[in-house]
Order: C-alpha cells, then structure tokens, then sequence
C-alpha cells in the first residue's frame, strides 16, 4: 500500500510510524511488512519479520484478537507492529462536531448502543456480526492497549491524532489465555490469598474490556496517586467511577467470602504486580492471613502506599495478638469513617 494511500486513511502521524521513524531511528520503507488482513500474513512464515504494520484501521477487523496473535506469531521476537484505530472519544467528538444540535446526541446515543455496546453482548454480537462482518466496532484506548498485551506484545509508543489513535507494539511473548469474557459485567480477578496461593475474586467491571492486563504498563507510566491507587488510570469508565465510590463493584466479593477465601475484615486482596510493590517482611505478614472485604485503609485513612503498608502492618501484629477485638474495632471504625467521614478508597 502507497505512502500516499496510507497517510489518506490515518493521516501523517501513522504515515511516519510506517516509515519507521519512531522505532530506534530511521529505517528502510522496505523492511516494513505492510499486511491489511490474516490473510496477507498467510504469505509470511512464522518468526521471520522485524516490522509489520496495519494501513487498515482496527475497528474493522471481526477477530481483532485473531489477527494480534497471528501478526505476533510472523514476528521475531523483540519485532515491531503498528497500527491504529479511531477510539471512542474520537469518533464521539467527530459525531458531536458533525451533525446540529439535538440530532447529534441522539445520533451519538443510538450508535453508542449499536456499536459499542452490542458487540460487547453474546447474542447481540453475533446479530452485529452478521450484518456487518464486524466492521465498524467502537473501541476504547485501554481495550486496544490491554487487546495486544494479551496477545504478547509490550506497548513502546502511542498517541494521537486529529483522526485516529496510534501505537507502536514490541513482541515480547506468546499470546497468553485469557480468562473467561474479556466484556463480561462480572469478572474474575487474580489475587494474592493466604499461603501466597492465587484466588479468582469476583467483582463488577468497572474498566474498559482487556485493561487487567495494563497494570503494569499503567503503573510504569503514571505510578501512584498519595493514596495509593493508579494515578490518571485511563482504564476506568464512567460508570465505574460511580460502582466504585458507591462500592457497588465489589459487592460480589460477598462470594470469596462465603467461599472461605476472604473474612470480613483484613487485608485488601492484591494483585501479584500490586503485591511485589510492598517490602519482604509485610509480604510474608499478609500471606499468614485471609484478605479481607472491610480492609484497615477505611479504618486508618492513610495517605500514601507507604503508609497503607504501615496501616497493614499495625493491623497485623494487632490481629496476631488478639483477631477477634481486633476485627471488631477495626470494622466499626472503618463505617463510622465511611458514613460520617465520607471516607472512599478513590
């Protein structure tokens, strides 16, 4: 496909991607593999290309999952894909600009539900499907992102223009295997339970389809807010921000506990990336013991990840020493916090 071609559908900024000049300096329009579909990477043998890139943009793609995995499986490892999509911010600002007022909100709304929502649905999908082969999916920044990093890649750039958001991925691994519906409502989480051993906890879904798998991208990017949570998480939606602050999106994990993997009060339950930020010894404290649904934050109110590890820590020895009195006070103290004080956990 012709420079010209390119720059048409996705503008400059993608143009010079392809070009290679965001990818350790110049390289050669000739050693970048420019493949529209699985098909085009059907002519390719497996490990053999350094630089792909996709002219076509990813909302139209049916199994955009289907084509990450075999596009990683033609790449040496440590190669380079680019590509870009429309997300749904831009495609909300181009609607809005683009039609008067009140017809563009309700234009927005309707295409917002055929189009975002539906593929998201099983049943919906599959009618979504038919019609249009899958072709123009509304797609989020955190489910592009968290979409490759599923399928081995690591993120190296990213950004945007007028027109379209653009990345630049490195081949670092495998496809990993997904757990479970990536678009579910109720999802399952990976957490670090007593004896270090790993437990699903069930909560809401309160981000964006495939961000789980941004953690640790988020975390290298932004680090942490004082208390403690991703700073400028582009992960979460709208409407998870309200779950969140109204803890409807953890009210599931009702079922860890009547499971026997959680208590009512303790420890929050970590994720292996959050888990390695805390020091050796409070490490091997937490794992003595089950997490928690009321955790000691609500009760102590820290302001920053090191004193939330030294909130974890008081509650511990306290627990070690007397568990009953100590979950006692530290449940209602926490709710006087959450009622009277207003306190959240963001």
């Amino acid at each position: 496909m012709s420079d010209i071609l390119i720059e048409q559908k996705s503008g400059e900024k993608v143009r010079e991607l392809i070009d290679g000049q965001l990818i350790n300096g110049s390289i050669s329009r000739r050693a970048v593999i420019s493949v529209t579909d699985s098909a085009d990477l059907d002519m390719h043998d497996e490990n053999s290309l350094k630089y792909i890139s996709n002219p076509n943009r990813l909302n139209d793609f049916e199994d955009i999952n289907g084509f990450f995995s075999k596009t990683n499986s033609r790449l040496l490892h440590g190669g380079f894909f680019i590509g870009y999509a429309e997300t749904k911010d831009i495609r909300k600002k181009r609607i809005l600009n683009s039609l008067p007022l009140p017809v563009n909100y309700i234009y927005y709304s309707f295409d917002y539900l055929i189009k975002r929502v539906a593929p998201k649905i099983v049943l919906a999908k599959k009618i979504y499907n038919f019609f249009t082969r899958g072709r123009g999916k509304v797609l989020s920044r955190a489910e592009i992102l968290g979409r490759l990093c599923v399928c081995g890649f690591e993120i190296v750039n990213e950004g945007y223009t007028k027109k379209v958001f653009y990345f630049v991925a490195r081949k670092n691994s495998q496809p990993l295997p997904e757990a479970g519906s990536a678009c579910a409502p109720l999802i399952t989480l990976d957490r670090v339970g007593k004896g270090g051993k790993i437990i699903k906890v069930y909560k809401m879904r309160t981000m964006h389809p495939y961000s789980e798998y941004l953690q640790d991208y988020v975390y290298k990017m932004n680090n942490l807010q004082k208390n403690g949570k991703m700073r400028e998480d582009f992960r979460i939606t709208t409407i998870g921000r309200f779950l969140r602050r109204v803890w409807i999106d953890e009210i599931p994990m009702i079922i860890n506990w009547f499971r026997g993997e959680l208590k009512l009060v303790g420890v929050r339950p970590l994720s292996a990336h959050y888990f390695s930020l805390y020091n050796k010894k409070l490490q091997e404290k937490r794992i003595r013991h089950k997490p928690g649904l009321v955790p000691p934050y609500y009760a102590d109110l820290p302001g920053s990840l090191e004193d939330i590890m030294k909130s974890e820590s008081k509650y511990l020895a306290s627990y070690e020493k007397n568990p009953v009195i100590t979950d006692f006070r530290y449940f209602f103290r926490a709710w006087f916090n959450i009622i009277f004080r207003r306190a959240r956990s963001n």
